[in-house]
């Protein structure tokens, strides 16, 4: 395969991804739940084939080549396309407040989850560690919090997903995240309390945790424990 091309599939989605990549999940559980067919071009991240570049100039996964040509970035993106794309998936609602709503809960992940889950892994000193827990553990509460307003809305329905009884964008867009803690408890020793303050978020985890939606694209524990080893330094305390 010289540099000027690369591997894609005619008249069909091609998605450029890797298995151990949180962000690669959420477009394949995208992908999965609405049901599209797609074919996967795996991505080794320690040594990126020489024509990606061509598909993704920042050489991060995913990508998707659509079958027209079209390439595009960025997980959330390519989800959000899925959802569009095929409006009968129901991956997303029609209403714009309804819209706005899961957009803050995600944006909730990316700001007060997803750092300080890699910051805690990451930290060297167990100070560092232990500060970086506690903020893990304040975005838990306001996820938690944010999971109890949903579910009064009717559209949560009560629960347990985002939207009632439907695993849906909203768990495509984070339970990858919420994946990584096993990495976390195992290093770390990190778990969520079971107390009050977390039992919303206890019972969402409980459920995406025991959908397919989840565990078709989860990779083993064992896995993904020794695949996080490399962002483990030795504590120094």
């Amino acid at each position: 395969m010289s540099a000027t091309t690369f591997p894609f599939k005619e008249n069909a989605y091609t998605l450029y991804s890797n298995a151990l990549c949180p962000y690669a999940q959420r477009a394949i559980r995208a992908f999965n739940l609405a049901k599209v067919p797609y074919v996967v071009e795996e991505i080794d991240l320690k040594s990126k084939p020489d024509w990606y570049h061509l598909v993704n100039p920042q050489l991060k996964v995913p990508a998707l080549r659509t079958p027209d040509g079209t390439i595009l970035i960025e997980s959330l993106v390519i989800a959000e396309f899925v959802a569009d794309q095929f409006p009968e998936s129901g991956l997303l609602s029609t209403s714009a407040t309804e819209r706005a709503q899961l957009r803050l809960f995600i944006e909730l992940f990316s700001t007060r989850i997803s750092p300080f889950t890699y910051k805690v892994m990451t930290s060297a000193e167990v100070e560092d560690q232990e500060k970086a827990a506690e903020s893990l553990l304040a975005g838990i509460r306001a996820a938690n919090d944010e999971l109890l307003r949903q579910w009064e809305r009717p559209s949560g329905k009560g629960g347990p997903f985002w939207y009632g009884n439907k695993f849906g964008f909203a768990e495509i867009a984070t339970v990858s995240f919420v994946g990584l803690f096993v990495g976390l408890k195992h290093y770390r020793g990190f778990e969520v309390p079971e107390t009050k303050e977390y039992e919303a978020f206890n019972r969402w985890k409980t459920a995406f945790s025991q959908h397919p939606g989840f565990t078709d694209v989860k990779p083993e524990d064992a896995t993904l424990i020794e695949a996080y080893k490399k962002f483990i330094p030795a504590s120094k305390n």
